[in-house]
């Protein structure tokens, strides 16, 4: 059996107030393309299919045209786990008329670990392998609160509910596979293990609040020959497993990932033993960060107009002289070519106003962490006392992006 592990995808996504639909477009036929050329017999996505908990309506007719396409091509089966992005009760709403079409929609844990076990079959209807699709877990599925706990105790029944899961859902894939006969257990997860790479400004979130270790790959049950994660956008494995695999975001989040290569994993088992590659993903919208002066600007600029480039660009100016035009000097600059400007840093004019204000960020540039932190400031709370504070203002920002808008 020949399987496609792939995750992130961000519907809806928007960079710098530019939707990139376009491009999550593009690598959708690309996907249903490559599943058809390698006839691929089941396709697994790992959560956060959608960039929030509210798509649109653009984002939705997406998700269910690539979702049509591809149930009439080879490829039999196609799992889907929600992220910590997406809407639990919105994912599962149109899951019983998916599955007439051999999507299998997971989108929040149930008492009955049996709805996180989909077998898999070939064209012959034959089970070849059983995928344990765990979607994101939520804090308060796995953990119950008690007064008086403490940082630790929180991380402890985290580790041990994320644990206890995937034990209770294995246990009912391996009962599976002793009725089929010695068949591959492939496990499926949106979370962050020990270890994961990162990129500033990927947008990656920290999953449980206070959380001081993440999810190591010791906590996955032994019987589990792959294991399809999602979460973290930089294509890696877990520890040293090769067969425990993040595939990364399609598309860059920001410039920070622009250099990146991404891909999906084609995974063809011989017998229970996965054959593991990763197959890279065409860059469909060139990100050029450019920093300098006026002149590295500008030269850089000519040798992008040269190759008619359609580049989005981020432009940090870091010249001595104050230049106090620049964004009509870079608007003059593009003119006339498919480049757009996304974002304009101005070293010289920020330091300026540094220098009459001791504060230079916009809401733009800080987090919902900094926010507070500012405010703390503000009203001149002891560091002693930050500590609690930090930790419940936490927790309460946790449960606004964990909470389902479509329930």
């Amino acid at each position: 059996m020949k399987i496609l592990h792939t995750s992130d995808w961000h519907l809806g996504r928007s960079l710098y107030g530019r939707k990139r639909y376009d491009e999550s477009l593009a690598f959708l036929d690309w996907l249903a393309d490559l599943i058809e050329s390698e006839g691929v017999d089941a396709l697994l996505v790992a959560g956060d299919i959608f960039d929030t908990s509210t798509p649109s309506n653009r984002a939705q007719e997406l998700y269910y045209r690539f979702l049509c396409r591809v149930s009439a091509s080879c490829c039999r089966q196609i799992v889907v786990i929600a992220g910590n992005h997406d809407s639990p009760s919105f994912l599962n709403a149109p899951k019983e008329l998916l599955r007439a079409i051999n999507v299998y929609v997971v989108g929040s844990i149930s008492e009955n670990p049996e709805a996180e076990v989909i077998t898999l079959s070939d064209p012959a209807n034959i089970v070849q392998a059983i995928a344990c699709a765990v979607p994101y877990l939520r804090d308060r599925d796995i953990r119950t609160v008690e007064a008086g706990e403490t940082v630790a105790d929180k991380n402890i029944k985290l580790m041990k509910g994320v644990q206890k899961h995937y034990a209770e859902v294995c246990e009912v894939a391996e009962k599976r596979q002793a009725e089929y006969g010695d068949i591959p257990i492939i496990g499926m997860g949106h979370l962050f293990t020990t270890g994961g790479k990162t990129v500033d400004g990927d947008g990656v979130r920290e999953l449980y609040v206070g959380s001081l270790a993440h999810v190591g790959e010791d906590i996955f049950p032994a019987c589990i020959d792959y294991l399809a994660l999602g979460h973290l956008h930089v294509p890696q494995k877990v520890g040293k497993s090769e067969h425990f695999r993040y595939c990364g975001s399609p598309i860059p989040m920001g410039y920070g990932e622009a250099a990146q290569e991404k891909s999906v994993v084609l995974v063809e088992f011989d017998g229970r033993t996965p054959q593991v590659n990763e197959h890279p993903i065409p860059c469909f919208q060139i990100l050029e960060r450019i920093s300098g002066g006026i002149d590295k600007i500008s030269a850089r600029i000519d040798e992008l107009k040269s190759e008619s480039s359609n580049a989005w660009l981020e432009i940090e100016y870091t010249g001595e002289e104050l230049v106090g035009n620049l964004q009509e000097l870079m608007d003059e600059a593009i003119a006339d070519t498919e480049m757009e400007i996304r974002k304009i840093n101005n070293r010289r004019v920020i330091e300026r106003i540094i220098n009459q204000s001791d504060k230079a960020e916009t809401l733009d540039d800080l987090d919902v962490n900094d926010v507070f932190t500012r405010c703390l400031d503000s009203h001149e709370v002891a560091e002693d006392e930050r500590p609690e504070l930090i930790r419940s203002y936490q927790e309460i920002i946790q449960s606004l992006q964990e909470e389902d808008l479509n329930e």
